[in-house]
């Protein structure tokens, strides 16, 4: 069975050796490493990995947010977890935005890690808990407080919409013409920004919010 093949993306030289080591001592096979987030979309785009390993604050050029951005706009069956120092709500607000499928802190331990890497290859999301409330309590721009809504990308609302109106995810494939992997990334996505435990709570939270929105 051939190993899941991941891409490590940090502007420290010492971070990308020791995490090779680690990962390649848990069972992955790190195919490539880029100090720039430009060099990890022309990786990705070139090996079309499993997975990309990503920091948030790289030290020239785009950062890990705009990068993951554009690895995800390749359309390819590519998941990005977030790596980082940064424990702050509005860093995990974006970059799940940006279509990141995780977001773990670098002082985890290689336990947790691992289990956050199986938890995105699997298609899952894997946020803590407490970034997770903490990006979803803390108030956003208009001084409002974040109803999840708000986090979505444009085609994880039409994802949502669709959900909502009870399709499937081979039925919402075949409406939006994606692939079923596709849509369930896209679901995992949804539950997770909006804090719900499955998709028929996202679809009535949805259909809650945007009834408050047009009284």
């Amino acid at each position: 069975m051939a190993l899941p093949r991941i891409i490590i993306v940090d502007d420290h030289d010492l971070a990308r050796e020791g995490l090779k080591a680690v990962l390649g001592a848990s069972g992955f096979a790190v195919v490539g490493d880029a100090a720039t987030g430009e060099r990890a979309v022309e990786l990705v785009s070139e090996l079309k990995p499993d997975l990309v390993l990503m920091d948030v604050r790289l030290g020239r050029g785009i950062d890990g947010l705009e990068a993951t951005r554009r690895i995800v706009a390749l359309g390819l069956n590519v998941r990005v977890l977030m790596l980082t120092l940064h424990d702050m709500p509005a860093y995990v607000r974006e970059a799940l935005s940006a279509g990141a499928a995780g977001y773990v802190l670098k002082d985890t331990g290689i336990d947790d890690l691992r289990l956050a890497l199986n938890q995105v290859l699997a298609g899952q999301t894997a946020i803590p808990i407490t970034l997770m409330n903490a990006a979803l309590r803390e108030p956003v721009r208009q001084g409002r407080v974040n109803d999840g809504i708000s986090l979505l990308t444009d085609r994880e609302d039409e994802v949502l919409d669709l959900v909502a109106q009870g399709m499937t995810n081979k039925e919402i494939a075949r409406q939006l013409a994606i692939s079923p992997a596709t849509v369930k990334a896209h679901v995992e996505r949804i539950i997770a920004k909006l804090g719900v435990s499955d998709r028929t709570q996202a679809a009535v939270l949805a259909t809650q919010q945007r009834s408050k929105a047009t009284t």
